[in-house]
């Protein structure tokens, strides 16, 4: 046996952990929900199959139409602010900021910190009694909403908490990309009398467009895969104001048994999640010249 093929046995034998690790808990899980997407199921008795009888009843399904509004809604606000803080952010602690380790680790402390303990202390800031926003607004003679069970204002809130949770990755990526631009545009720049801002316009931004890529695709797949923050904060009320597809999903199959239903509600979210992943493909193809 050559080395070439000892090699390629080798790498086979370190994969296989990786792979069958795959098969087992991605692979047989999505092949299991499309099949079952085109059956009635309901955990006690076995699946029937109906076609596509699944998908036309989401057309005559009120909610699940109100669900994807929501969550285009809420991807529409949470990623462009999200992104434009995480670069703000990101050039505030590229630009020599004291103390700007104590400042990265505060703003990527929520990304890290579990979901439900952010909640927790987001119910409290928004509580209607004595929470943080309305005893703010207290001291200026102003009677805050109840934040979370409004139908004008449960949806405003939740966008604040996705944003506020999100932006630690955003700048992290931006910081990486920052450090990684050649210095020698810059001092070149500057010989010419270019301006900071002239700078951050003509050589910053471009330059940042494969990050600003990532940073935009995969910022809308966790948007429209949002679940844990809707569960605490609204459990998608008052009156499915602030119900997101992945909730309407999980209500589906845990609450009324529609397994099959369920699937066939995510599998329309997997087909737009993976138009998504196309589009990044696409746009990281078109802006290699740029990195």
């Amino acid at each position: 046996m050559g080395p070439g093929r000892r090699r390629q046995r080798a790498g086979m034998f370190l994969v296989a952990p990786a792979l069958l690790h795959a098969s087992l808990w991605i692979g047989l899980p999505v092949i299991a929900s499309v099949v079952l997407a085109f059956t009635k199921y309901d955990v006690l008795t076995p699946p029937q199959f109906v076609g596509f009888d699944n998908f036309r009843d989401m057309l005559d399904d009120a909610v699940f139409r109100k669900s994807i509004v929501n969550t285009v809604v809420y991807t529409f606000f949470t990623v462009p602010f999200g992104m434009a803080l995480g670069l703000l952010m990101a050039l505030a602690l590229h630009t020599g900021l004291k103390a700007r380790g104590i400042f990265r680790t505060a703003i990527f402390l929520p990304q890290v910190t579990a979901t439900v303990a952010i909640a927790l202390v987001w119910l409290w800031i928004y509580n209607p009694g004595n929470g943080l926003f309305n005893t703010l607004l207290s001291f200026v003679g102003i009677q805050g909403p109840a934040w979370l069970a409004s139908t004008s204002w449960a949806m405003p809130s939740v966008i604040l908490v996705g944003i506020w949770q999100g932006i630690g990755m955003k700048m992290l990526i931006y910081l990486a990309a920052l450090q990684s631009l050649p210095k020698e545009l810059y001092e070149a720049a500057s010989v010419d009398g270019a301006s900071k801002v002239r700078q951050f316009f003509s050589i910053t931004l471009p330059l940042l467009k494969p990050a600003t890529f990532f940073v935009l695709i995969t910022s809308m797949i966790n948007a429209f895969q949002s679940f844990d923050q809707i569960y605490i904060l609204t459990d998608g009320g008052p009156a499915n104001s602030t119900t997101m597809m992945t909730y309407e999903i999980y209500k589906s199959a845990f609450r009324e048994f529609r397994v099959g239903y369920a699937c066939a509600q995510s599998l329309v979210l997997f087909v737009l999640l993976m138009g998504f992943t196309l589009v990044n493909r696409r746009m990281m193809g078109g802006t290699r010249g740029h990195s």
